[in-house]
């Protein structure tokens, strides 16, 4: 057998996930390695600490990027700050807060679920309702952006009813950072995870997270072991923080955080704010021209995410066979649904780089030729 070079044709990604990469964040790829310990690499660490503090709209003394996917840094929050035992209210409206659901009980901590309707916000009043049901009830947890479904939650209520019943939160913003507003001081949010590849427009395999005071706290006076040694993060802290040496945890993904770097340099830029807006600007073009050919949203306009726009799919039409044409005609890829959504729906995501008119215009020019079709 013959083993030749890998080269990929360079599509429009408008799925879930991963988005567009940009050139420069690209570019930044290959850049020459050096040593993760290196001093000038560890002054890079600071600066990418300092812009995603930017970012997160937060002064959290531990904010990193974990060197791992969106999904890591969710097990990161709950294994850090979840002991069995503990009690914790789970907000599910979609797959990822099942996956919230399943870190807890893999703990050994009791989860009290939270459901609300698939492809609508969390419900308020019945997580009103649980914290004041479970009054033991240590921690809160949400997702922001739901990516499976594109509801967006109102985080802000939310912590504020966890903060009145004592309660820490653990928030999953995979598809809100960047792309939505999200203020994490301002709204009291403790323990957040995102990913790279979607908002941030970087490569897959980064999540950065941040951890409140509070939370910091909570995991140096655990009362046993943190389950995992790779997701320890008072392992991770001294390796984040302080001044000079750093201490060695494992070998960082030094290029992987170059590009981490390059796409916060281009969001610091454009301003965090600018980029909500042309998130928002992008997905009403993209909203109209959906509605001019007879696609109907899942979401409620009040609740949905700008960047991921879940639609039903029309009777009679394929779903496979319409997004095998797309990535066959176009090199389109949008997304097939999930969990109670397979075969029903269609995601469209403009995140991050891909969210530009150019590539709004294909993606309704496309759908249109493949639905003639």
């Amino acid at each position: 057998m013959t083993f030749k070079s890998f080269n990929p044709p360079e599509r429009t990604l408008m799925g879930p996930g991963p988005s567009d990469v940009s050139p420069r964040v690209l570019s930044a790829l290959s850049r020459p390695t050096i040593g993760h310990l290196d001093p000038l690499f560890v002054n890079m660490m600071d600066e990418v600490k300092s812009l995603l503090q930017y970012a997160f709209q937060t002064k959290n003394e531990f904010t990193i990027a974990l060197s791992a996917p969106g999904s890591a840094g969710m097990e990161a929050c709950f294994v850090n700050l979840v002991e069995a035992g503990d009690k914790v209210i789970v907000c599910r409206n979609g797959v990822f807060g099942d996956r919230m659901i399943q870190n807890v009980t893999r703990i050994g901590a009791e989860a009290v679920v939270v459901d609300s309707p698939w492809g609508r916000a969390v419900e308020t009043d019945k997580v009103e309702a649980a914290l004041i049901a479970h009054p033991d009830a240590k921690f809160l947890a949400f997702v922001h952006a739901e990516t499976s479904t594109g509801a967006s939650s109102d985080a802000k209520t939310l912590c504020k009813l966890a903060q009145a019943h004592d309660c820490l939160t653990i928030v999953d913003a995979v598809t809100s950072l960047g792309g939505s507003e999200l203020r994490v001081d301002e709204w009291g949010i403790d323990a957040i995870y995102s990913g790279t590849q979607k908002c941030m427009s970087c490569v897959p395999g980064i999540s950065p997270i941040s951890f409140s005071p509070k939370a910091v706290e909570v995991v140096r006076n655990r009362k046993t072991q943190i389950q995992s040694w790779f997701l320890d993060q008072t392992l991770v802290m001294s390796y984040w923080s302080g001044e000079g040496k750093r201490s060695y945890h494992h070998t960082a993904p030094v290029n992987s955080l170059y590009a981490l770097h390059e796409a916060l340099v281009m969001l610091h830029d454009e301003g965090l704010e600018n980029s909500w807006a042309r998130h928002r600007a992008q997905h009403e073009k993209l909203a109209k021209g959906l509605k001019e050919l007879g696609f109907e949203f899942i979401v409620p306009e009040e609740e949905r995410l700008a960047q991921l726009n879940s639609v039903h799919i029309p009777d009679g039409v394929d779903d496979a066979k319409v997004r095998e044409y797309l990535l066959e005609n176009y090199n389109l890829e949008i997304g097939a649904g999930l969990g109670a959504f397979a075969g029903k729906a269609w995601r469209i995501g403009i995140m991050g780089y891909t969210a530009r008119s150019e590539n709004v215009a294909l993606c309704l020019a496309a759908l249109k030729d493949a639905l003639n079709q």
